[in-house]
């Protein structure tokens, strides 16, 4: 008779599990998937209870898909070389090492540039039997979508990217991080330097422009949301602590041309800029900083991606950083369990996705605690980057200004692939609301004390 209850259980288990389909948490890193399982009780039956003379059966555990059991595609735009792909990289590391995915069950594709040869790696992947593959670049995405039509049973996910809303699969996603949160600690940063030097009476009047402003440079890679969002996002975390500065823009049509980013930053501190900040992939721009700085001229370095300081010792501060490891970690753990992810993931402080690198030398003291400060109250919510209090910006069919020249309305996402934001109001409770409709960044307002030089 217990044999036979014994099997009764074991046969109604295995029917109940195939009806549910239920599943399991995502490992830990202190706990590798092998190891990690969850006793489950059949939905559609009560355990007998135990008696002295004839305990109850233990249930066997469902296990846990084996990290072994997946694989993982990254299509990627550059190498380890190139600061954004390299966080990447990292990221995807760490996040492995976290779950117990073995380094050979992920299949790398490095310098994929944004043609069809982004469409050709990612089939490869599914073909090779990905469960999920990532691209990490914004022209990836086309070719990303494509693949995922062609392959409804493998996930994939573009950085950056904005047509996952639009495209409406359930195995496409776009994701990316609240840089921007980072970017305005990063200013901070330069605006306690800026103070500084004002103080110690080190500028010179070709570091000022003609209302008096101390003159800020920006190497950006092109007039994207993405960079514009970035560089306002840095300008408004300098003028928060030192309101007189102006800043002017270099575009070097490219994410990484250490050339191109360093002669941009040359040409701009001969224009007289004391701080130089990026949204370039490259130490081109720290470099040249450096290089002015040993040479007597009075300038510092804010980066990005990674940590500038074995380039540019003296003149960098610190740089605005990516923390991948948290989306990896939860998109590739999610894949593991068949779960579905965020068809639009974005994270900042609040979720440690975001930070800024090891403050250098050369910043300006109380900088640390500063920077704790301004972190912490991010992090709380009660500071908004785009505070739309916090400045102006002129008359345009974009978005729409008060007489004061503040924000009052500004839509945030695409709906026709035109390249003009034409729905999803971005301005409520008195800021824009960066990264929340849509993953990717859409703040284009050009504000006021910001100039594009090309």
């Amino acid at each position: 008779m217990k044999k036979l209850i014994a099997l009764l259980l074991a046969v109604m288990m295995v029917l109940s599990l195939a009806a549910c389909g239920e599943k399991t948490e995502t490992p830990s890193a202190e706990e590798p998937a092998a190891d990690n399982t969850e006793e489950k009780t059949p939905a559609e039956e009560t355990p007998e209870e135990p008696t002295e003379e004839e305990p109850a059966e233990e249930e066997p555990a469902a296990e846990t898909p084996a990290a072994g059991d997946i694989k993982v595609g990254v299509v990627l735009i550059g190498d380890e070389n190139e600061g954004y792909t390299y966080a990447h990289i990292k990221g995807i590391q760490d996040a492995a090492a976290a779950l117990g995915l073995p380094e050979e069950n992920i299949i790398w594709y490095y310098s994929i540039p944004e043609s069809e040869a982004c469409y050709d790696k990612c089939v490869d992947c599914a073909d090779q039997g990905c469960a999920i593959v990532f691209t990490n670049s914004y022209g990836h995405q086309s070719y990303a979508l494509q693949a995922a039509e062609e392959y409804p049973d493998v996930q994939f996910v573009s950085m950056t990217g904005d047509m996952a809303l639009a495209a409406g699969l359930d195995n496409y996603a776009n994701a990316f991080t609240k840089v921007y949160e980072s970017r305005y600690v990063s200013g901070v940063v330069a605006g306690m330097k800026i103070a500084e030097l004002v103080e110690s009476g080190e500028l010179t009047d070709k570091n000022y422009d003609a209302d008096g402003n101390v003159k800020v440079g920006y190497v950006g890679a092109y007039p994207y949301a993405e960079v514009v969002s970035g560089y306002t996002a840095f300008f408004l975390g300098v003028q928060s602590v030192y309101e007189q500065v102006s800043m002017e823009v270099q575009y070097t049509n490219s994410w990484f041309d250490i050339t191109a980013e360093n002669e941009a930053a040359k040409a701009l501190i001969a224009d007289g800029c004391v701080i130089i900040g990026q949204h370039a992939d490259s130490t081109g721009a720290p470099a040249a900083c450096q290089e002015a700085l040993e040479g007597g001229t009075v300038v510092y370095s804010i980066g990005y991606n990674v940590d500038m300081l074995a380039t540019a010792p003296d003149a960098a501060l610190t740089s605005s950083t990516n923390v991948w490891s948290v989306y990896y970690t939860y998109a590739i753990g999610a894949a593991m369990n068949g779960e579905e992810i965020a068809t639009n993931w974005s994270a900042g402080y609040q979720d440690g996705a975001v930070a800024i690198t090891e403050l250098g030398a050369s910043c300006a003291e109380g900088t640390a605690e500063k920077v704790a400060e301004v972190e912490a109250a991010i992090q709380s919510g009660t500071l908004h980057v785009f505070d739309t209090a916090t400045f102006t910006a002129p008359e345009s069919d974009a978005y729409q200004i008060d007489a004061d020249g503040h924000v009052t309305s500004a839509f945030c996402y695409d709906s026709d692939g035109d390249f003009v934001y034409d729905t999803g109001e971005a301005i409520a409770d008195g800021y824009y609301h960066e990264s929340e409709y849509q993953s990717a960044p859409s703040f284009s307002i050009r504000i006021d004390g910001i100039t594009e030089l090309n």
